[in-house]
């Protein structure tokens, strides 16, 4: 049966193993693991660190999308604000029309 280890686990294995405070000998034997996983993990770890400081073109696209979405959201807030503001100003027009004039209301009225 294959054992699986967490992300976590690993990290704290790789740093104790940076830290040089003891061989992968002794560190493999006291976590259980074996000496090439540990050095497997080392070199994937000393691989991508540099990684860790360069900006992600992926990030980038993300950032963009982002920033894209943001506006769209605030042009369409401001649509709605402005039909908001407009059917305020018509409403108390288009009721007083509807009350005083026989239409849909009426045939409602009757319907009863």
């Amino acid at each position: 049966m294959r054992k699986r280890y967490t992300t976590t686990f690993k990290a704290q294995v790789v740093l104790e193993l940076l830290r040089e405070e003891k061989t992968i000998t002794q560190l493999a034997a006291a976590q259980g693991v074996h000496p090439t996983q540990l050095r497997d993990w080392k070199k994937q770890v000393l691989d991508g660190l540099p990684n860790l400081f360069e900006a992600s073109p992926q990030a980038a696209r993300l950032a963009a999308a982002q920033a894209r979405e943001r506006e769209e959201l605030f042009a369409q807030i401001g649509r709605l604000t402005t039909q908001l503001a407009w059917l305020k100003k018509i409403w108390p027009r288009t009721s007083r029309d509807m009350s005083a004039s026989p239409g849909w209301m009426g045939t409602v009225a009757t319907c009863r």
